[in-house]
């Protein structure tokens, strides 16, 4: 049989949000390990004109890494995309719930009969509606409720500009009572709105009421790539791991990156990434994580947005992760642990 031609490029992608592969992107540790081999490593965000961005979706090109959002993820399999989930990272991202200046609401419980504000985009797959949906029902049910127990908004959001902007609108002009947020933008967005925080996602104490987009994080790549040359993929991983480790002793650097990486500024970094986030970016597939991705797929299957079921356990691949700590040095040597702040 005749070796598969080595690739010219392989690409990565990844979502405005903490992640190993934006930190390795950073450090020009990515294209430093593939120049060798006259490969080189381009980043779909930076692509020229023309190229195929729809992939961070779709995953629809072969040799792209991607590190990113779930619902996507779990999309473009759901579709019969050939992707393997070869990671999963869980990281604290500022989730919260606003409500106008000056209202009374607080906590989980107060969600019980408020209109909640539903975006809805013209999208194949509408990411921010499933990330609303699933944090409303995360807060509901920390408070022994459900969907059913509150009044869904639909609010359109085509045409406006900036994330949750059409949301805030509505709260402010009184159509909604309750907005979901997440991320370093939602914390400057919400200051600029002057609303109000009734519940913090982060306190709840059960990470299955936290899980959404980002909670877990998957890293995919495409069953191609893994067949052709399993090879890249370990040492792409490996640098991946190598830079987790780094940024585990490099907050500063870290939120530098960060800042970058997300477009905020320090306040919305801060606001939205708790102490010890450049201490998390780790990849694993811990029986935890892989079942905290299976309740997001049900649930994410229950709402309409996957066509087809994904069999968690049967998507994910741990060999390529396992063969990638083989190339790279494990800190436990020097810390007796590779990741400080065990999560989910």
């Amino acid at each position: 049989m005749t070796p598969a031609r080595v690739p010219d490029t392989l690409w990565f992608t990844r979502c405005p949000v903490p992640t190993a592969t934006g930190v390795a992107a950073d450090r020009g540790w990515l294209a430093g390990e593939f120049a060798p081999d006259g490969i080189a490593v381009r980043s779909l965000q930076d692509a020229e004109p023309g190229a195929d961005r729809a992939a961070h979706f779709t995953h629809a090109l072969p040799g792209l890494f991607r590190e990113g959002g779930n619902v996507p993820a779990l999309w473009a399999r759901s579709r019969g995309e050939r992707t393997r989930l070869v990671g999963l990272t869980w990281i604290e991202e500022r989730q919260a719930v606003l409500v106008a200046p000056g209202s009374p609401l607080r906590g989980a419980a107060a969600l019980r009969g408020l209109r909640l504000a539903v975006p809805r985009h013209s999208v194949p797959i509408d990411f921010w509606r499933a990330m609303a949906l699933r944090g409303f029902e995360g807060v509901l049910a920390s408070a022994g409720y459900g969907l059913d127990d509150a009044v869904l908004v639909d609010v359109p959001a085509d045409g406006h500009s900036g994330q949750w902007a059409a949301e805030l609108a509505a709260l402010r002009r009184g159509e909604v009572d309750a907005v979901y947020v997440k991320g370093a933008l939602a914390v400057e967005a919400a200051r600029r709105a002057g609303a109000e925080v009734a519940v913090e996602l982060d306190e709840l104490p059960d990470p299955a009421h936290r899980v959404n987009n980002g909670t877990p994080r998957p890293l995919t790549v495409h069953q191609d790539l893994l067949d052709e040359h399993s090879e890249l993929v370990a040492r792409f991983l490996a640098v991946l791991l190598r830079a987790a480790d780094w940024a585990a002793d490099e907050p500063a650097e870290v939120a530098r990156i960060l800042g970058a990486e997300t477009g905020a500024g320090a306040e919305g970094v801060a606001g939205a990434y708790r102490p010890g986030t450049h201490r998390t970016l780790h990849p694993d597939l811990s029986a935890t994580r892989l079942d905290l991705l299976a309740r997001q797929e049900e649930a994410l299957r229950a709402h309409g947005f996957l066509p087809e079921a994904v069999d968690v356990r049967a998507w994910a691949d741990p060999e390529p992760l396992r063969r990638a700590r083989l190339l790279t040095p494990d800190p436990a040597t020097a810390t007796g642990r590779r990741s400080p702040h065990p999560a989910p």
